[in-house]
């Protein structure tokens, strides 16, 4: 995208302002995980990587090992149309027999859109230190359940990843 998609405007709101609102009712404190200090804004705690060029899992460790709750709602900053219903069906499920609940959208699975016990900090550090970076091997290495989302959901999931994404939405949301 060449920008920090967090930032991003859909609707006169930054994308970040999008995600938080959807959290909001469903979390107790939010933790932002980023290098920007522009996000300090928000009022909220704001962390930096605690291992630097690593990717998400690094994100993801990071905010684990910061965060003061078992479980975490973790959303990455690229879904604006994220709505607090999808999200409680996450927190809705047997969350506490398993180490990560992700929401799967069109066969799809979406570590960055899940519920992450904070004991998977162990995990994601020791992969780290294996020089590992992606996300999904350390799902692929927990203790995962998989939350498939209604068919009416999946627009409210869908990653911003290009300008051309930006616009589709931008335009259906006008319409």
């Amino acid at each position: 995208m060449g920008s920090d998609k967090g930032l991003l405007k859909l609707n006169d709101k930054l994308f970040i302002e999008h995600i938080m609102l959807a959290m909001k009712p469903l979390v107790d404190s939010i933790i932002i995980v980023s290098n920007n200090n522009t996000y300090d804004q928000f009022g909220y705690e704001r962390i930096t990587d605690e291992v630097k060029d690593a990717g998400p899992l690094a994100g993801l460790y990071s905010g684990l090992s910061h965060s003061k709750t078992r479980y975490n709602l973790v959303l990455s900053c690229d879904i604006p149309l994220i709505q607090t219903e999808v999200l409680k069906t996450l927190i809705d499920t047997d969350y506490k027999n398993y180490d990560v609940v992700q929401i799967q959208s069109e066969n799809k699975t979406m570590p960055l859109i899940a519920l992450y016990n904070k004991e998977c900090m162990d995990k994601c550090l020791k992969l780290l230190h294996d020089g590992e970076r992606r996300l999904r091997v350390a799902v692929g290495q927990l203790n995962t359940k998989t939350v498939s989302i209604q068919p009416r959901w999946q627009e409210y999931v869908k990653n911003i990843n290009t300008k051309d994404d930006l616009n589709e939405i931008t335009n259906a949301v006008k319409h």
